[in-house]
């Protein structure tokens, strides 16, 4: 379980009437679900609520637009961010924050809400011991990799979407025996690709957490074979160390020719589509946290969810720290798929 901390050094909630937000990094569904909570709950607090188009880069090129309830309607179902998304190296320069502080400023901004994932809380992070803006960042990534909270926005869509796809699969696999192999997002965090190849019966996981044997992932499919299993899913994360999906199945190829093989990368369709109910309800409660996290006080934190409690904690360790894939899920698996 993630550990539970606190700022010691809280924003006075007087001075903040007016907040803006931001999605920052790669998309995830859920987002405009938390856009969505932050406002009304916003207006609900008697606040202003400026929305920041582009990431850091609408802070940079003060790209503000004035949000009200109606801004925010029929969005609670849509994928992506309705206030869009970048990355910008400039943020990265401190004279890139400064200018976006000046502009902060100028606008009459009090404190800053931020949706997104490490790089984004890095940035936030950087913002608030600079200048001393209070920030509050909301964890959305499909990679579900932030410390801090036991889910992230998006990581419930996207494995959804991955399990639905793999279904498919499964059926043209079975139809003409064929090994396929398929790729998932994942470069440094296998939550994806474990938690779909559980759900969707893969009979092999790939995860860069766990080096890869080929030859004993070779030899477990030629026992597969034994048992008249001639197809099955390989869910292979994209950060795996032998390559991704297309490498791992060449190299399987060569050593057991008999097997036809094929290769689906699923990508970034992963990222899209309408937001589950289970992410839409994350969004809601975080993007309320933080409106009132705000107001109590509370900045320099990432609102989460541990044990289905609203918990806070330092940016820093949001960004610097890593939840680590249960081992016990990585045996349950490998033995539940033989």
């Amino acid at each position: 379980m993630s550990e539970i901390k606190n700022s010691n050094t809280p924003a006075n909630p007087q001075d903040i009437k007016k907040i803006a937000l931001l999605t920052s990094g790669g998309d995830a569904p859920g987002m405009n679900a938390a856009i969505r909570a932050i406002v009304r709950s916003a207006i609900y607090y008697n606040l202003k609520v400026v929305g920041v188009k582009n990431g850091f880069s609408g802070l940079i090129n003060n790209d503000f637009i004035e949000m009200k309830s109606h801004s925010v309607s029929k969005i609670i179902s849509r994928g992506g961010t309705i206030l869009k998304s970048s990355r910008c190296p400039e943020f990265k320069m401190q004279q890139g924050r400064e200018r976006a502080f000046n502009n902060m400023k100028a606008a009459g901004i009090d404190a800053l809400i931020v949706n997104g994932g490490d790089g984004s809380f890095r940035g936030a992070d950087l913002l608030y011991k600079e200048f001393g803006i209070p920030v509050i960042g909301i964890p959305c990534t499909i990679d579900n990799d932030i410390y801090g909270t036991d889910f992230t926005i998006g990581f419930d869509s996207a494995i959804n979407t991955v399990i639905r796809a793999v279904d498919n699969i499964r059926d043209t696999a079975e139809s003409h025996n064929i090994l396929f192999f398929v790729e998932v997002m994942g470069r440094h965090s296998g939550f994806i690709a474990l938690n779909s190849s559980i759900a969707s019966g893969a009979e092999a996981t790939l995860l860069p957490e766990i080096q890869t044997d080929i030859d004993q992932l070779c030899h477990f499919m030629e026992m597969e074979r034994r048992k008249n299993k001639t197809s099955g899913i390989v869910i292979v994360a994209e950060g795996d160390e032998e390559g991704g999906a297309a490498e791992i199945a060449q190299k399987v190829k060569q050593r057991l020719p008999n097997y036809e093989t094929r290769v689906t990368t699923l990508g970034h369709i992963q990222r899209g589509g309408s937001p589950s109910c289970n992410d839409r309800v994350l969004a809601s409660l975080l993007g309320h946290a933080a409106v009132k996290g705000l107001l109590e006080g509370k900045t320099g934190l990432m609102a989460g969810q541990v044990n289905r409690e609203i918990v806070f904690t330092p940016l820093e360790e949001a960004y610097t720290k890593r939840d680590k894939i249960d081992k016990n899920w990585i045996e349950i698996s490998k033995i539940i798929s033989m």
